[in-house]
């Protein structure tokens, strides 16, 4: 007979217990990344690949993001007469959250998938075996170079997805809106704080961070086979993207909280 407090109780202990086991997994790979040996030719092609193939997706994302933003703003603002105030909408939402949570989803994207099907189809051919038996710590070759490139490289993509965001912005408001460009940077400049930038940057360390632990984790304990590198690939997306999304809170209550 089927008691849906058993099933719910079942699906609760699998999920604490998923969620220990992530925690535990976190703190190994941030011990492996403070004690030696540092793998620097790993840590360099993992930021390449974290941060420089990146740039494509995170800009063209942060430009239309700005873009959007200038002319949502507009819209509403109008019926309230107060459409200078939208250089001041444009620069803080970009700094504070659209530029780090759209970056940080859209390398969750690309780059926690591709991670966690590295890893993945290692584990399936026994390549981590491998290293093991060589006497390579697989978290120290596979799981730190990740974390440190993902923390490293996550804000300078927000700085500059910060930069290409506001530029967006900037060219509606001028080009279709009619707004004085000399005005429009005046307020943008004015308006802007350092406290909004560097939250911005420290949430995408902290994003970064997130996408490195969750490819690295569904990869390593994928099960075997084309259909368990794929369920790895999916779950290092889905749980990366709610991490970015519940630390952009919690940061966020942190930074600006009441």
């Amino acid at each position: 007979m089927y008691n849906p407090l058993a099933t719910l109780g079942k699906y609760t202990v699998s999920t604490l217990d998923e969620m220990g086991r992530i925690f535990l997994f976190a703190l190994k790979g941030v011990k492996s990344c403070l004690l030696p040996p540092f793998y620097f030719r790993e840590i360099f092609r993992q930021m390449t690949t974290f941060g420089f193939y990146s740039l494509p997706i995170v800009g063209l994302t942060a430009v239309f993001a700005g873009m959007v933003l200038a002319l949502q703003t507009y819209v509403g603002f109008t019926r309230f007469n107060a459409e200078g105030a939208i250089a001041s909408v444009v620069v803080i939402s970009i700094t504070r959250e659209l530029g780090p949570v759209f970056a940080g989803l859209m390398v969750a994207g690309r780059v926690s998938s591709s991670i966690a099907a590295e890893i993945g189809s290692m584990r399936v051919s026994e390549q981590i075996d491998a290293l093991m038996t060589m006497g390579v710590d697989p978290f120290k070759f596979l799981v730190a170079p990740r974390i440190l490139s993902g923390i490293l490289t996550a804000p300078f993509l927000v700085l500059i997805a910060d930069i290409i965001g506001v530029m967006g912005g900037f060219l509606v408001s001028t080009t279709l809106l009619d707004f004085s460009t000399g005005s429009y940077i005046s307020q943008t400049i004015q308006n802007m704080e350092a406290i909004d930038v560097i939250s911005g940057l420290v949430k995408a360390a902290a994003f970064g961070f997130s996408v490195a632990i969750f490819g690295c984790y569904h990869g390593f304990y994928s099960d075997l086979g084309a259909r368990g590198v794929g369920n790895a690939t999916t779950s290092a997306v889905v749980s990366s993207c709610i991490g970015i999304l519940i630390l952009n809170y919690l940061l966020t209550a942190l930074f600006f909280g009441i």
